[in-house]
């Protein structure tokens, strides 16, 4: 396994170091600046954080303070930023090939056959690849791929969704932020109640609920009158990641998976944000025994180059017509290299990265649940690896959660003592710890103490 002392050389030293308040004078700049000439649609708003240089897990900002990263550009930088093993990859790709006509190339080629064998039990080597930039690009796909495989329309999502913000993934997203105003979207889909064990939607506690919300959605798809007669697929993510980074007992994921077979429909898992040894890992599903007719990918995949795609059932290749999902820069060569090299980071038993997550991952957990003890707004703690869930609640009896004005506040005061992380969830109030799977233990447990004292004050 990586030493510790490798692990830090990977990264900047002396983190976290603030040499200005944030934001900074330059930050406060580039701020302005981008309220006047970029999309206020492509996020972050006035969230004074802007890297400007960025290497392993530390980030340094254009005024010079230096950040310990547990969002990893959000679970996007998978072995850190700047792998010494990616940039070697990047240089000697540049000197061959880049950019090439979409059809195909040889590492396109390559990065098909490494995906095939790192897939999960049932889908590894009998399966198809095609690859785009985003996972809203890959999601959208998989919609179009399942309703001509299985020429029926409708899909079935759940509450708590990201999927993607385009007029099929938009859909079944179901954040009032990605859908209000945008419609009308693509028609046709249904949701459900997502495996949500701390806020049951039907009130009821695991286990003894027996399930209750697998049986919902086996009753929509298999029972009669529900309106979900003609299902192309389920769509679901292995461990919902904007939704509040809930964890799902892994019998829902293996009741929903039977109920797809009984229905005739397909089981697509969503693995953009909790793939790529996210959880421990290589893919969130394989915390459970269920098998996905697709597999969605992106971000931590192609970690420093945009790479995202979906890995699908070989036999869903006979319902596609060739050159019918054209995309100009998919299969970017140099894109395509790095995607193998991050594969092969992750995987690699010598580093052991996926086990340490694990490992490292539960003493996360165990520092953040003995500290509810003195912190009254820790209400829940979850997650598998280093894809961590803090849910912070006004009120632990009632669960009434913590305002998401309050969070934001709890964030850049966090990012004001040198750790970037930020909220996510229904209601804005979950910290989600997202690290590089690189993170040193002397970072990780700096951080914690930093987060859990702020934490302490609310």
């Amino acid at each position: 396994m990586i030493s510790e002392s490798d692990l830090m050389e990977l990264s900047m030293p002396d983190a976290p170091r603030m040499v200005t308040e944030v934001p900074g004078p330059r930050v406060r700049e580039l701020l302005a600046r981008s309220a006047r000439y970029e999309s206020v649609t492509r996020g972050g708003g006035g969230f004074p954080f802007i890297p400007e240089r960025g290497r392993g897990v530390t980030v340094e900002d254009a005024d010079g303070n230096l950040y310990i990263d547990l969002a990893a550009g959000v679970a996007v930088n998978a072995v850190g930023r700047g792998h010494p093993s990616v940039l070697k990859a990047v240089r000697e790709q540049c000197d061959v090939l880049m950019h090439s006509i979409d059809i195909t190339n040889a590492k396109r080629i390559a990065l098909a056959e490494r995906l095939s064998e790192v897939m999960p039990p049932g889908l590894a080597g009998r399966c198809h690849t095609a690859v785009y930039q985003a996972g809203s690009d890959a999601v959208e796909t998989a919609l179009k791929f399942a309703r001509a495989f299985t020429g029926r329309s409708q899909v079935l999502a759940f509450h708590g969704a990201y999927h993607g913000v385009w007029c099929g993934t938009a859909a079944l997203t179901t954040s009032y932020n990605y859908r209000h105003g945008w419609g009308p979207l693509v028609a046709g889909v249904i949701h459900a109640p997502y495996a949500y064990c701390y806020r049951c939607a039907f009130g009821m506690a695991y286990p003894a609920c027996d399930l209750q919300c697998a049986k919902y959605v086996d009753g929509l798809l298999n029972g009669p009158y529900t309106g979900a007669d003609d299902v192309a697929a389920v769509v679901i993510e292995s461990q919902q990641g904007e939704g509040g980074y809930v964890v799902p007992p892994p019998e829902f994921l293996e009741a929903v998976k039977e109920s797809c077979e009984q229905n005739g429909c397909l089981y697509i898992a969503d693995e953009v944000q909790s793939g790529a040894g996210r959880t421990g890992r290589m893919w969130a599903i394989e915390h459970s025994a269920a098998v996905p007719d697709m597999l969605a990918w992106g971000k931590g995949i192609g970690g420093d180059m945009p790479m995202a795609g979906i890995t699908y059932r070989a036999d869903i290749e006979n319902a596609l017509r060739e050159g019918s999902q054209p995309s100009t820069f998919a299969g970017n060569a140099v894109a395509c290299e790095v995607a193998m090299t991050n594969i092969d980071l992750i995987t690699d038993p010598a580093l052991g990265l996926l086990d340490r997550a694990t490992v490292l991952g539960e003493e996360i957990k165990g520092v953040l649940v003995e500290a509810m003890s003195s912190v009254d707004c820790i209400g829940d703690v979850r997650g598998n690896g280093f894809m961590i869930g803090i849910e912070l609640v006004a009120n632990r009896e009632s669960r009434q959660p913590l305002s998401p004005g309050v969070c934001a506040e709890i964030a850049v005061t966090v990012l004001n003592r040198g750790v970037a992380v930020f909220p996510c969830g229904r209601y804005g109030n979950v910290f989600r710890l997202m690290p590089p799977l690189t993170l040193p233990r002397d970072y990780a447990f700096k951080a914690l103490d930093m987060m859990i004292d702020v934490f302490r004050t609310h």
